[in-house]
């Protein structure tokens, strides 16, 4: 009788601690848990090209190797175009000040293309004429810039890019120890999910990582598809700066609805050089472009991939980037798809419930391979034997 409460004690006693040690290591890294995330978003992500990789890779070459190539080119992928936007952003700096001082000094003509709006042409003219065409209102207004201001803007925004450059470092090398040790860490990964949770625990992590793969699939690779697929119509219609453009398309493009906010600016301001058809044609395509991304091969991919319908997609991307920010688009479909999954285990008959368990272990299987399958796991109902 004693043994059986002291056994009991020590559970409880064991929790608790676990709890609390768990409390004080997410309160401990809470800065760097978005590192630790988007390492494994990447991971995952990348899991079954460095799978294809490493069973190519000559035995002879270090095994360290390998998962720093791999660590070293998802670092290129990131830094590359911060570089050349810096480059950019160096040569028109220079610009914008001479036309500030010009402006201070001469004032600013109003544009022919103001004249040419479809709609307010003439309040904008008139505001125009009032504040920039004027030196004297035009030096005022550009001159209640606080250089104090401007110091503590440019101050705190170096402090975040310090520190974004820092959880950027921390994200690059947590990747390489997920790719060198990533076997190992879905063995434990399955070893504490069926402890917990038994068999359910085990598909809610393939249906998360089943989301990943299908979140980057239908955010990232249909973004880049609509950032070309626009850029082509750039260039077409004669649009500034056409491949700058197609790349903040692009980036725009991972959030559902965001391409548009790009190429109507650009048809605004193909409208304001003198060629109202080209941007009415310009805009007419974008929106096209994006009603077939978002509405046929975006929810196919990430839907396909999680069984979610696509409202509750739609939803946890847009509640995701609401909550985290941009690592909200991963995180909430990563969520929806786990929720989703439960709530059909619970209210799905019990015969169907039973049909989507996980698939025994075949004899001969190795732990590693059935390990590996977490970080590249079909979606419930498909055989995780491999």
């Amino acid at each position: 009788m004693y043994a059986g409460i002291n056994n009991r004690s020590q559970v409880v006693a064991r929790a608790l601690l676990g709890a609390v040690l768990a409390g004080l290591g997410i309160y401990t890294l809470w800065s760097y848990l978005p590192a630790l995330v988007w390492a494994g978003i990447f991971a995952i992500a990348l899991w079954p090209l460095y799978q294809l990789a490493h069973r190519r890779w000559p035995p002879r070459w270090p095994e360290i190797l390998l998962p720093l190539i791999f660590t070293l080119l998802v670092g290129l992928v990131f830094i590359l175009p911060l570089i050349m936007a810096a480059v950019e952003v160096g040569k028109e700096a220079r610009g914008i000040v001479d036309w500030v001082l010009h402006a201070q000094h001469d004032g600013v003509p109003v544009p022919d293309w103001v004249s040419r709006l479809p709609f307010g042409s003439q309040p904008l003219t008139a505001w125009w004429q009032t504040n920039l065409a004027d030196p004297a209102q035009s030096a005022e207004l550009l001159g209640r810039i606080n250089r104090a201001d401007l110091f503590t803007v440019s101050r705190h925004l170096g402090t975040e890019l310090l520190h974004r450059i820092v959880l950027f470092i921390f994200t690059l090398l947590t990747l390489f120890f997920l790719f060198r040790d990533g076997d190992v860490v879905a063995e434990r990964l399955l070893r504490a999910s069926r402890l917990a949770f038994g068999p359910g625990g085990e598909r809610v992590g393939r249906q998360i990582v089943a989301s990943v793969h299908g979140t980057v699939d239908g955010l990232v690779m249909v973004g880049i598809g609509e950032g070309v697929a626009i850029w082509v119509g750039y260039l077409i219609a004669g649009a500034p700066q056409p491949t700058l453009l197609g790349a903040l398309t692009a980036v725009a493009a991972t959030i559902p609805f965001g391409a548009p906010l790009v190429f109507v600016v650009a048809s605004l301001l193909i409208m304001g050089n003198g060629a109202p058809l080209a941007a009415i044609l310009l805009a007419a395509y974008g929106f096209a472009v994006v009603f077939v991304a978002d509405h046929f091969i975006r929810p196919f991919l990430i839907g396909g991939a999680t069984k979610l319908p696509f409202l509750w997609v739609l939803l946890g991307i847009l509640g995701g980037i609401e909550t985290w920010g941009v690592l909200g688009l991963f995180v909430g479909p990563a969520v929806m798809a786990a929720l989703i999954l439960l709530w059909r285990e619970w209210t799905d008959p019990p015969a169907q419930a039973a049909s989507g368990a996980a698939a025994p272990r075949v004899p001969g299987q190795s732990t590693e391979r059935m390990d590996s399958a977490l970080l590249t796991s079909n979606p419930p109902g498909g055989s995780t034997a491999r």
